[in-house]
């Protein structure tokens, strides 16, 4: 409750300053002068005769005036209520001047740039200086109380100083800290879309290659028996079939949810070499006729191995899907420091289960995985089928 009501007074507070400082301030300066206050420059009175101390309250309340628009023109209302001042102090010599002198100074050092303080601070050491020798000279006061009073003013208009241009500094290091935060903050929050970005793309990859086959497996296996007249023993192989494919399939999703949930466990194991024969043994149990070459290639590191793996993998889930039945010729051979996959189908027929397939997400994954491998990838309908061909550089070592 305290501090709802501190902030309302605060926030009226910092809309209503503006004429309320100067009210203030000439209500000070009216006490002053009915008080009967009188300041060290009353010294300094050039006239032949003394006046009322009422005569204080017209520079004053002047200075006042003019310090309803010290936000506006801080410079030019601090020159004139200087010479307010300078005025009080060679007629009068009352305190209200300098009330409002000191408030419009610390406004001016507080909102001037640092050019505009390295003046003010030229013209408060100048101020100093001819203060002391007006003590001398008109005045003729001894040096040493001469010497007290431009101490004295320079203290008191030099804390003035250097307290609104620590203030100054101080909002200026606030707002630096405060905006290095906020692109802390976006960078971090691009970090973050970046990352999350990145995850989604990794499962994505994960689902195609390890999932979405098995499920396509499924369908297409399915979709071959009932498109056949009914056979006991060729019925329950099919069942054989899209059951091991479901377990499979059921299997990587379980990988998948311990990995998302507990971050535990790795997703699927990665396809390797040894990975070809079963690949290809996998697409002849689903009706491919596929005959594999693979010439004595070197080593090429965990990165391009996996790819030239999912390439051929890629490749004979396409042709079931698209072409079940077709034979499939698959090469992996090496020249010009470079392993080629190449992967030709011909004949071979579309099976319903494909009509509401994919958007060719698999290849375009394919290419940008040879893409950052700095290799090449195309995949392009040719006579009476498909052909899939690739190209890595065999020092690609990720």
């Amino acid at each position: 409750m305290h501090e709802q009501v501190d902030s309302g007074v605060g926030d009226w507070n910092r809309r209503h300053r503006w004429w309320v400082d100067p009210l203030g301030m000439a209500i000070l300066a009216t006490a002053t002068v009915v008080l009967g206050f009188r300041g060290p420059p009353g010294s300094f009175s050039m006239l032949e005769s003394p006046v009322s101390p009422l005569w204080a309250l017209v520079p004053a309340l002047l200075a006042c005036v003019l310090a309803l628009v010290k936000q506006r023109m801080p410079m030019t209302v601090l020159a004139l209520v200087a010479v307010l001042f300078v005025i009080d102090v060679l007629t009068v010599g009352g305190i209200g001047t300098l009330i409002v002198l000191l408030d419009v100074l610390w406004t001016a050092s507080f909102r001037a740039s640092a050019r505009g303080r390295l003046v003010l601070l030229i013209v408060l050491g100048a101020s100093t200086l001819a203060l002391f020798v007006a003590a001398l000279v008109v005045a003729a006061a001894p040096l040493s109380v001469a010497f007290l009073a431009a101490v004295q003013f320079g203290a008191i208009f030099g804390a003035d100083y250097w307290w609104a241009v620590a203030v100054s500094q101080a909002h200026e290091l606030a707002e630096l800290h405060r905006q290095r935060a906020e692109d802390a903050a976006a960078v971090a929050e691009r970090d973050r879309a970046a990352a999350v970005r990145t995850e989604r793309e990794t499962m994505a990859r994960e689902l195609h290659d390890v999932v979405a086959g098995h499920v396509m497996a499924m369908a297409i296996r399915a979709e071959a028996a009932l498109s056949t007249e009914a056979d006991r023993g060729k019925d329950r192989d099919a069942l054989r079939a899209v059951r091991d494919t479901g377990l499979d399939a059921h299997a990587a999703l379980r990988s998948m949810i311990s990995v998302l949930r507990r971050g535990d466990g790795t997703i699927a194991p990665t396809p390797r070499w040894v990975d070809l024969e079963g690949i290809v043994r996998e697409a002849q149990q689903l009706g491919l006729h596929v005959r594999l070459a693979v010439d004595d290639v070197p080593d090429l590191g965990v990165g391009p191995e996996q790819a030239v793996v999912r390439i051929v993998r890629e490749a004979l889930t396409n042709c079931i899907r698209h072409a079940a039945g077709a034979e499939v010729e698959v090469a992996i051979t090496s020249a010009d420091a470079e392993v080629r996959v190449h992967v030709r189908s011909r004949g071979g027929v579309a099976h319903n289960a494909t009509t509401h397939d994919g958007e060719g997400w698999g290849l375009q994954m394919l290419r940008e995985r040879v893409d950052a491998l700095g290799g090449t990838f195309s995949a392009e309908e040719v006579a009476e089928g498909w052909l899939v061909e690739s190209a890595l550089p065999i020092e690609a070592r990720v």
